[in-house]
Formats: structure tokens, sequence, C-alpha cells
């Protein structure tokens, strides 16, 4: 039988903006270097920018944010170009780049990075009107991981087994990876179904060094059904995940052993 291994990697410089993907990259106790160590901080509320509540943030992924150098050092990150939807972009290093953000989003920002000293740090989300959702159309606020701008844990695992389940549920819809935002996206041949649920409380070691945990579900959220690119807002999505595997569709981890992890790395489940 094959051997599972890794496919695809990603990381995403700025929290909730489009990200970009990796051949291959270093994983601390805090996840992939650069992962969502950055972030736009609504001044009004003191709360992150997000597009888990649309209402209030209706264009993040029209953004687009990349290291202008390779991350090696996660306590000296380089600068991000953030590209903006009419195709001019910034530096977070440029001295005007939180004006210009606020100009286009229509609200009161600035950029922030992560440290040790980030703590509380709250995140809203909005609930849509999706059967087997409770408190639909509601706003529901909570806290990242202290020292963090994510949302639950660390890292986020999908594999191809659990994609082609969608794929078979809603064929008329798009289910490319894009759409969910994960880190690590894990090939596992002559499988089906969303398998990684049955790695909870499980080990994964993803090539030589790197081992992580996986510690829950990841419990989908409206962003999964937004446009981004040339893939249209899809409702269907959250719907399926929620009716057919209990909103889940991936699962989370936390990193055991640090190193560097490859496309195409062969991985063990323990």
């Amino acid at each position: 039988m094959n051997q599972p291994q890794v496919v695809s990697l990603w990381r995403y410089p700025v929290k909730s903006m489009m990200g970009e993907e990796l051949n291959a990259t270093d994983v601390t106790e805090k996840g992939i270097v650069g992962d969502r160590k950055y972030a736009l901080i609504d001044t009004s509320t003191g709360k992150l920018a997000n597009a888990k509540n649309p209402q209030k943030w209706p264009n993040m992924f029209d953004y687009r944010a990349a290291y202008v150098e390779p991350p090696q050092d996660p306590m000296e990150l380089p600068a991000v170009r953030i590209t903006f939807p009419d195709g001019s972009w910034g530096l977070t290093t440029d001295g005007d780049i939180n004006q210009r953000l606020t100009d286009k989003l229509n609200r009161p920002v600035e950029i922030a990075k992560t440290s040790s000293k980030t703590v509380d740090v709250q995140f809203e989300g909005y609930i849509p009107d999706i059967e087997g959702l409770d408190n639909k159309k509601t706003v529901f606020t909570r806290s990242s991981p202290e020292g963090t701008f994510f949302d639950i844990d660390i890292v986020h695992l999908l594999t191809t087994a659990s994609i082609n389940k969608m794929r078979e549920l809603i064929p008329e819809s798009r289910i490319e990876v894009r759409r969910f935002r994960t880190n690590i996206v894990i090939d596992v041949p002559n499988e089906e179904g969303f398998v990684e649920n049955s790695w909870i409380g499980k080990t994964v070691r993803l090539g030589k060094e790197v081992v992580l945990e996986i510690t829950q579900p990841c419990i989908r959220c409206i962003m999964t059904t937004l446009a981004q690119g040339d893939l249209p807002n899809d409702p269907s999505i959250l719907r399926a995940a929620v009716k057919h595997n209990n909103g889940a569709f991936g699962v989370y981890a936390k990193v055991i052993q640090t190193g560097r992890v490859h496309r195409g790395d062969q991985i063990v489940i323990d």
C-alpha cells in the first residue's frame, strides 16, 4: 500500500488574508514559521480584523500576503508584502500602510505582530443561517490562544480523502484546498471519507523530524463559504460539513517535536 505523504504546505502571513504555498518549511512550537504572525487590529474595538465576520470585514480575502523573503528566524521575521484588490501593494514596514489599509477597509486598523506578550487577543465570528447550527444570525467573540493570532490550535491538517468525500457529497461545488486555509494537506491513498477524524489523540510524524499530536476536529465556519479569487460564495460547503460530519473538516494539532517538513515527506500515524 502506498504510504501517506505531504502533498501541500501553506502559510498565511497575515490573518484572514490570502497566503502562500510552500515546498518546505520549518515547524516550531508555535507552528509553521511565519504563519499568521501578523494581523490587522481594529483600533476602535481592539479586536482582530477577521473574515469570520464578513458583515464587518467583507473583503479580507481580496488581499494577499507574502513574505518578501523566506522567514528563517521566527523571532526576526522579514517584512510582508500586502497586495491590495486593485493590484497595488505595500510592505508591513511602510509608514503609511496602516492608513492605506484603513482607507480601503473603511475601518481604523493597524498591523500588529505576535510576541510573547500577545495575550487576550479577541476575534469575532458570524454564525450564518444554516440548518444544524446553533445561535444562527448572531456574532460570537472568542480569544486566540496566548501568544498567537490563531483561532484554536497551532497547526491545521486536512486529507485528500476528506476533500474527495466533500466533492462526492456536493459535486456541484468547487472543493479546493484554498477554501479551507489549511497548513498541511496529506494524501492518504486507498482511504475514503473523513479519515482524520480517527487521528484525534494520535501522533503524526512528518518526514524525519516533525511530530504533531492531533488534538481536535476543525469545526468549520462561514469562511469556507466565502468567495475568494475565482471561487464563488457557496453556503452548501458549510451545510454539507454540518450535515455529514458534525461541522468538521480537517483536524487541529499541536507540535510535539519541531523540525523541517517538505512536500513529499512520508507520514506515520501512531
